[in-house]
């Protein structure tokens, strides 16, 4: 997968280990991003909302991005997330990390006070004014609260940086409607968040999967992108089969919260939850662990292949 094309294929989204105060720790960062780039994901997707961007201070997520860029060295294309509350600081976030060695920006429309279609539209101009590089929209109405019509995303399609959807799982399940749709108004490419969704979103064609599963589990959810891509309907269906005991983790506990748990029980990282987000008790913690026992078998076995 080249830099000029980061909006296709596994997009792994891990998590920014920092302590209570908000301090990235950076070395836990370079472990975590090692092991996506050994896995040769399609491309790295940091400062997503797995990776707790809206919690961090613009110093940190500096100081994030430096690292990953330091890091990835370009093995793998890192898009960055630059959402923010106002105007004034995306702009600054994203110029961050435009000048830290970003391949790519994700802007998601946070806000406190619902936006118009119109403020966001011009929310996104302003910000692809500050930062040349491709820009993928970042539509998460499930923390933003705000839902992008099919006609701004056409207008903002119209802007020459912006390249990629990001796109919540479609509420009826048409994941083929909604693709065509998307395609006869816009020239982005459409990709899904929301890992339980991510079997049929890639066998009805989406350009890219936006995972985070991905971000701690690379080689498994590169071989579920691999078969859904190419088709292949029942070792999708058999993979996804393995995932599900973890997609229910996260529709009961939140991803983040069923993520920092993963950390702890693999020991990828020391890592606390943002306040007031708290970590799961003893027995919802069993619970992941459970769910994840087949997964951490099938990594390693992944991995090992992929070394042959």
């Amino acid at each position: 997968m080249s830099v000029a094309s980061p909006f296709h294929g596994l997009s792994a989204f891990p998590p920014t280990p920092a302590d209570r105060d908000g301090r990235v720790d950076t070395e836990a960062l370079g472990r975590l991003l090692e092991r996506l780039c050994d896995a040769s994901v399609a491309s790295i997707g940091l400062l997503g909302s797995t990776g707790i961007y809206a919690f961090l201070t613009r110093e940190e997520r500096r100081r994030a991005v430096e690292a990953a860029v330091e890091c990835v060295r370009g093995r793998i294309p890192l898009v960055v997330g630059v959402g923010a509350l106002r105007t004034d600081h995306a702009r600054t976030l994203a110029r961050d990390a435009e000048a830290a060695g970003a391949d790519a920006l994700l802007l998601a429309p946070v806000s406190y006070t619902p936006l118009t279609q119109d403020e966001a539209y011009e929310h996104f101009l302003a910000v692809t004014q500050a930062a040349k590089l491709p820009l993928c929209i970042y539509n998460n109405p499930g923390t933003t609260h705000f839902t992008f019509s099919r006609d701004l995303l056409q207008r903002l399609s119209d802007i020459e940086t912006i390249s990629a959807a990001k796109m919540p799982l479609p509420a009826d399940g048409d994941f083929a409607g909604e693709l065509a749709a998307l395609r006869g108004k816009t020239r982005l490419a459409i990709g899904y968040s929301g890992d339980w969704g991510a079997a049929d979103a890639l066998l009805s064609g989406a350009d890219a999967w936006y995972s985070v599963i991905g971000g701690v589990f690379p080689h498994v959810a590169l071989a579920l992108t691999k078969v859904a891509i190419a088709g292949e309907d029942g070792e999708v269906r058999r993979l996804d089969g393995l995932l599900e005991p973890l997609w229910q983790t996260f529709k009961a506990f939140g991803s983040l919260r069923v993520i920092y748990t993963l950390l702890d029980l693999l020991s990828l990282a020391r890592a606390e939850l943002p306040r007031p987000l708290l970590p799961l008790g003893p027995t919802d913690r069993q619970r992941v662990l459970e769910a994840v026992e087949p997964l951490i078998a099938l990594e390693s076995e992944l991995k090992r292949q992929s070394l042959l």
